[in-house]
């Protein structure tokens, strides 16, 4: 049995929850968002509660299925009501980024600076070295905030690149001269 899934989801205040065929819809304060649901997972809503079963629960992959739908419904009620935020930090001489318009500039050490566009739903805010990237939907903040600091990852000697807030990350030795004979 599913631990993840068997809890049931409480739907919070100011929450509108639809269940129709196989889409759930979920209504917040910030936004609206949908899910296909797969065929073998059921979904009901009751008693400001949302439970989630499957059909049989002796098949290990629809057990899967049970834990994951029950983890994407609580990100989606999380999401339309107190929202996702991934947290970038920049480090760097000259290293620096910019939001102009609905593109974000980032200054990174190449010959040119690179220009990213910022998707419909998903808000980005620059404070010194720190960019915030938010958003209701947490697949696609993650994504995104993948997505830049892929454009220029942490190098091992120096330290300088595109990381999480808090990230950690292994410094390497820098090669030492050889004494001559």
């Amino acid at each position: 049995m599913s631990r993840i899934g068997k809890n049931p989801i409480v739907i919070p205040a100011g929450v509108e929850v639809k269940v129709e065929g196989s889409e759930i819809t979920v209504k917040g304060p910030k936004g609206v968002l949908k899910q296909e649901i797969h065929p073998q997972v059921m979904v009901e809503v009751k008693d400001n509660n949302i439970q989630v079963t499957i059909k049989d629960e002796t098949d290990k992959s629809q057990r899967a299925l049970w834990g994951l739908f029950g983890s994407l419904l609580r990100n989606m009620v999380k999401g339309v009501t107190e929202g996702f935020i991934k947290k970038l930090e920049i480090s760097g001489v000259g290293m620096k980024y910019a939001v102009v318009g609905n593109k974000v500039i980032l200054n990174v050490g190449f010959s040119h600076p690179v220009e990213f566009a910022i998707p419909a739903g998903i808000t980005i805010t620059v404070e010194g070295n720190i960019m915030t990237v938010a958003g209701i939907d947490k697949q696609v903040v993650g994504e995104i905030a993948a997505q830049i600091r892929k454009i220029k990852k942490v190098e091992p000697y120096k330290g300088k690149g595109i990381k999480y807030l808090g990230e950690i990350f292994i410094r390497k030795a820098g090669k030492t001269a050889s004494k001559g004979k």
